[in-house]
């Protein structure tokens, strides 16, 4: 597709500098040749007012030399005789041929004629004993001054432009082949047990679908494989009973080599349950950290737990407000963590302020890290730091009972941390930072500072909208 899209820039652009450059390059040749022939009758219209008033060859000379914009010998004279007796008279240089001077004299018209090293324009003009001609040549180089530069403008130009066409379509190529690549290449990584991986949902607007679809997908075989191996994990052991009545059954058959076999196939099967358990037990810690490392979508954990709460919410008179849950914000944290995080406070919201008071869920997605808010509009806290201490130390004496230990330990393992505040809503404020792909984004960062200032902005904004 990459290479295809070069193409049809290279070709589309080749055929439209083709298209222009040629025509204005013959312009620019045909400007030339006017510009030297305009330049010749200008000099030649100098010489005809002397002529008009005079023939006398030494005024002429004079004439012709004032004229004389470029090297000289460029510019003759041709006076007819005067009188029975007189003579033609041939001042200045002459190139041109006898028979196209006489010609030009009869039509009375300037005419161009070819001579060796270029041409000469013959410009007739009436005086007192018939029709003189004044003769200024024009060498080829200045029928073609400038033209070279000129078509070699056109050519920076039109290259330019297939350069630049060429780049652009292979950046639009990229851009759109680039996330192909990714989802095929998570495709076959999926296919070969790399249970773990996921697809970032960018490029145009199909590939971001698929690679949503492609997650879910993902997100869905991890968890089928999970309840597999769960599933037989738990047969594994159901076994263990009949096995071990077997194995008191065969105890009792006495010495025979009947019973000796039956006592080595009983032992036999109890080797083959406990490696099945063993194997099971293995794969299933295998498919949860497949699942922490590929993570989750937390904008739809988010939907998902507010659609349990808000049957709550509703019985209790609390108004709800969810925002940025309606696009795909990816996590590096397993789906049941997350919800249990949420589970832990949304429950410290119903548990600690009194029914009928609102609350909301925010979730604000970063370059480096996505920040989940729970906010409400009780009491507050008194002393966060506090409450935050408590909650690390798990209870206990003089414990608020925020239980905020689950929530912090899923934020340090992203590398993150979390913080309790005042909320705009005028209670507290549970703010949760998810750094992503292992870059550790601390509040303190340059990068964290405008987030934070850009979120106390929209709440601010929240909060005037609100009232």
């Amino acid at each position: 597709m990459r290479w295809a899209l070069v193409k049809v820039a290279l070709a589309v652009t080749a055929m439209v500098v083709v298209a222009f450059a040629v025509p204005l390059g013959l312009v620019v040749k045909e400007l030339a040749r006017d510009r030297a022939y305009s330049n010749a009758e200008r000099q030649a219209a100098t010489i005809g007012p002397v002529l008009a008033i005079t023939t006398d060859r030494t005024q002429l000379e004079r004439a012709v030399a004032s004229a004389e914009t470029g090297p000289g010998g460029r510019i003759g004279v041709h006076v007819p005789a005067s009188g029975r007796n007189g003579k033609p008279a041939e001042i200045g240089a002459r190139r041109a041929a006898e028979k196209d001077v006489a010609a030009a004299a009869k039509l009375g018209r300037a005419s161009i004629s070819p001579v060796p090293g270029g041409s000469s324009l013959l410009q007739p003009t009436a005086v007192a004993s018939g029709i003189a001609v004044v003769e200024v040549f024009v060498p080829d180089a200045a029928l073609t001054k400038g033209v070279a530069t000129s078509w070699v403008v056109l050519a920076g130009v039109g290259l330019a432009l297939v350069i630049g066409s060429v780049a652009v379509a292979d950046r639009l190529g990229t851009r759109m082949v680039r996330p192909a690549e990714r989802l095929a290449g998570a495709a076959h990584d999926l296919g070969t047990g790399k249970l773990g991986v996921r697809v970032p949902e960018d490029g145009p607007k199909e590939l971001r679908s698929a690679a949503s679809a492609f997650n879910a997908m993902a997100d869905q075989v991890v968890q089928l494989l999970a309840n597999e191996r769960e599933l037989a994990a738990d047969l594994s052991h159901r076994l263990r009973t009949p096995l071990t009545v077997l194995r008191l059954n065969a105890a009792s058959l006495g010495d025979t080599s009947a019973a000796e076999q039956t006592r080595a196939a009983v032992e036999q099967l109890e080797r083959e349950v406990d490696q099945i358990i063993r194997t099971a037990r293995e794969q299933k810690a295998q498919t949860r950290q497949a699942a922490a490392a590929a993570g989750c979508d937390a904008a739809e954990v988010i939907r998902e737990r507010m659609d349990f709460w808000s049957a709550l919410a509703e019985d209790e008179g609390r108004a709800v407000r969810i925002a940025g849950a309606d696009r795909p914000v990816r996590v590096p944290v397993a789906r049941p963590e997350l919800g249990a995080a949420l589970d832990a406070m949304l429950g410290n919201v119903f548990r600690h302020t009194p029914e009928g008071t609102a609350f909301a869920v925010d979730v604000h997605n970063a370059e480096d890290a996505v920040i989940v808010l729970v906010s409400d509009a009780g009491g507050g806290i008194d002393d966060p730091d506090a409450a935050l201490r408590r909650g690390h130390g798990g209870g206990g004496a003089g414990s608020t009972g925020l239980g905020l230990d689950i929530v912090r330990r899923l934020a340090e393992s992203t590398g993150g941390d979390v913080r309790l505040g005042r909320s705009v809503l005028g209670g507290t404020e549970v703010r949760v930072w998810l750094a992503l792909d292992d870059r550790r984004a601390r509040p303190g960062t340059r990068r964290g500072h405008r987030l934070r200032r850009t979120l106390g902005i929209r709440r601010r904004r929240t909060a005037r909208t609100g009232s």
